[in-house]
């Protein structure tokens, strides 16, 4: 078995500091934003996602009252259309992977 080397000083991993890697950046913005901010932000690069999550809840919510209700079959065709509502959320939230990484490219 081989004896570990010398730790050199650039190589040595200090705990209170963040580690440095080439070609990257740990903050992109000057100060660090609230929910709100970061919210209103992801919202506004990718807007189907909110719409999608929304009509996953409305669905659901509505499938499941309609099955209190005793009304089976509008309860069966809402969580249906639960689950083409989670689909376009996912397929939204693939594309808009796409988009942002085609955008990072030089």
């Amino acid at each position: 078995m081989a004896t570990p080397g010398p730790v050199t000083p650039e190589a040595s991993l200090e705990p209170s500091k963040a580690p440095v890697i080439e070609g990257f950046s740990p903050t992109v913005y000057s100060k660090p934003e609230r929910f709100k901010e970061t919210f209103i932000r992801k919202v506004r690069e990718n807007p189907m996602v909110p719409i999608g999550c929304l009509a996953t809840a409305t669905a659901l919510g509505y499938g499941l009252y309609c099955f209190h209700k005793g009304h089976s079959r509008r309860s069966q065709l809402m969580m249906r259309t639960r689950i083409a509502a989670q689909g376009f959320t996912i397929a939204a939230i693939l594309v808009g992977l796409v988009v942002t990484s085609m955008k990072s490219r030089p």
